[in-house]
């Protein structure tokens, strides 16, 4: 069976700009990775587990944050399959959070390689928000799909592509 996890991409609107909560994954590979490594907290669907279940307990355990009751309020924004084959459940829910109070759970690792020496470490070692055009650079290259996924649902028109627009529509009265 192929691998499936499920994920909530939490957005807001700031100063009428739309941003994304993503999260860095931690341990000694990711330390100095940043662009193309960030994340929508997400995590490995377990047997008899619904995804959206699944999605909830995972945005838990990566960010420390609630998000129950929330079935109503979200957005489902499909499944993409992810460059290693995976599938990934994401749903999107409008709601703010203050990223400095982000708490991961742990996990253990051995590290180096082959060393015998095993070390915990988070398992996200930070959360923020980014505008969409930064969050595109900063996420996994299979997940930016997702974000996508939400401008098209919620119909968001980036400010500067609306002023834009709205500078081509205007005609001369003269």
């Amino acid at each position: 069976m192929v691998e499936q996890s499920a994920g909530i991409l939490l957005y807001r609107f700031k100063n009428s700009e739309l941003e994304v909560l993503l999260i860095h994954p931690g341990g000694p590979f990711w330390v100095k990775k940043d662009s193309g490594a960030w994340s929508i907290p997400k995590g490995k669907i377990k047997k008899d587990e619904k995804p959206f279940d699944a999605a909830k307990r995972e945005f838990k355990e990566e960010t420390g944050f609630e998000v129950e009751g929330i079935v109503n309020d979200s957005i489902y924004l499909e499944e993409l399959r992810q460059p290693s084959g995976k599938i990934m459940f994401v749903w999107a829910l409008e709601k703010d959070v203050d990223e400095t109070k982000a708490r991961s759970n742990t996990l253990t690792l051995e590290y180096p390689k082959n060393s015998g020496k095993m070390h915990k470490y988070f398992e996200v070692d930070k959360a923020s928000w980014f505008g969409i055009e930064q969050a595109k650079l900063k996420i996994l290259k299979g997940q930016a799909g997702f974000i996508d996924k939400l401008i098209e649902h919620i119909k968001y028109i980036p400010k500067e592509k609306n002023e834009n627009k709205n500078k081509c529509q205007q005609k001369t009265l003269f």
